[in-house]
């Protein structure tokens, strides 16, 4: 992965919201879906950007947080919208995706979430107003998706580029 483009995330798979998200990735920029049939384009980033070349320890230190914490359930019902213009669903309860990130941040405190630019909300992005889409269009769209009742069961080690994204590693919860 070193010297590629691209860079990796830790994130929570949310498969109940793939076939829209990949709908929403294909408007936007088709370059980024994926072949790979274990790369879950809906998720919640729990830490981005990642190492560019984790070693084997970094991934075993990914592991062992993976294997202390346990599945959880949450709901995603409400759309919100950030200053920027993203529109997202928050994950309720957040607080096992806020206990999670600090895990990742304490392990790795070479990786502020976001590179230090955006405070740490966790969200699922769904679209984006200046996409030219509305909130109501976007709950419209959403249709009978949203509310998604889901399970948090694993956490995945993603690479993001155009042309590659795919799935590099992934653990289970509580396992």
């Amino acid at each position: 992965m070193q010297g590629e483009p691209g860079h990796s995330v830790l994130v929570v798979p949310v498969p109940a919201l793939e076939p829209f998200v990949v709908e929403r990735t294909r408007h936007y920029d088709a370059s980024f879906l994926s072949t790979d049939p274990s790369f879950v384009h809906a998720h919640i980033t729990l830490l981005a950007p990642w190492l560019p070349d984790p070693s084997a320890a970094d991934l075993e230190r990914v592991g062992k947080l993976a294997t202390a914490a346990e599945p959880f359930d949450f709901l995603l019902s409400e759309l919100r919208v950030f200053p920027g213009g993203t529109i997202h669903l928050d994950p309720v309860p957040a607080a096992p995706f806020e206990s999670l990130t600090a895990e990742l941040v304490a392990a790795f405190p070479q990786c502020p979430p976001y590179d230090g630019l955006f405070d740490v909300v966790p969200h699922l992005t769904v679209d984006h107003l200046l996409g030219g889409v509305t909130v109501e269009q976007t709950r419209t769209a959403l249709g009978s998706l949203v509310p998604a009742r889901c399970r948090a069961d694993r956490i995945s080690l993603q690479w993001y580029a155009n042309h590659g994204c795919r799935t590099i590693a992934e653990w289970e919860l509580g396992r």
